[in-house]
């Protein structure tokens, strides 16, 4: 797997190279070091940036056991759009997560929405992490 090259931002402005983007990578890390990229929907609110997935998915694994992450712009298939930031990520409390859909409902709205009620139809659990700078 590629490992992600990392640049040095003052934390305030940390995520501000994600805002005009739809996706970005996420490099969780194995207990092995390797590097394992995955892209995601995000939206950033009050400088963190929030995530939806399967409460099953291989990266929350990877973020309870390591928090440390890279994270850049990328599209929807993974290809690198600008440069990859060295983060802290945390799977958020049942009392944590308001914050995190609404972040992401007013960032995908209707996309967010279809997607919600086929994983709600499904029954598939969601886990919801935040992501904070380094």
């Amino acid at each position: 797997m590629e490992q992600p090259t990392m640049t040095q931002t003052p934390q305030s402005d940390t995520f501000t190279a994600l805002n005009k983007h739809q996706y970005a990578n996420l490099f969780t890390y194995r207990k092995n070091g390797e590097a394992i990229k995955t892209p995601i929907w995000f939206a950033l609110k009050n400088g963190k940036i929030y995530v939806v997935t399967t409460k099953n998915a291989g990266k929350v694994k990877r973020i309870r056991n390591n928090g440390r992450v890279m994270i850049g712009p990328s599209d929807a298939r993974g290809t690198p759009l600008g440069e990859t930031m060295e983060a802290r990520a945390r799977v958020l409390g049942p009392d944590e997560v308001e914050i995190a859909k609404a972040a992401l409902d007013e960032k995908y709205g209707l996309f967010k929405a279809v997607f919600d009620f086929f994983m709600t139809v499904r029954g598939v659990e969601r886990d919801w992490v935040e992501i904070t700078p380094a």
